[in-house]
């Protein structure tokens, strides 16, 4: 199976929001991608990129305590778009 990866929109997204210490979270079955998905968004953006490896059920499940490991940014990958609206808490 061939996923999308919509490389460009994260590299965007880092870029835009000047994170310094983005996470990343895929579903199970892109994570034998995600090497080749981190050193893509490094090379393009500078940002340390670490790797979530818990579970991924989609939108709601965000991994907790990214805070305190100085994540700026989560970049989660899923069936479903969803965007935090500014404003929103």
């Amino acid at each position: 199976m061939t996923y999308n990866q919509e490389l460009e929109k994260a590299i965007v997204e880092i870029k835009e929001s000047r994170a310094k210490r983005a996470c990343i979270q895929l579903p199970d079955g892109m994570k034998p991608l995600a090497k080749e998905i981190v050193d893509a968004l490094k090379t393009q953006t500078n940002a340390e990129i670490i790797i979530w490896l818990g579970s991924n059920f989609g939108a709601c499940d965000i991994p907790l305590s990214l805070e305190s490991l100085g994540i700026d940014l989560l970049l989660s990958w899923g069936h479903s778009s969803f965007r935090k609206k500014e404003g929103w808490s």
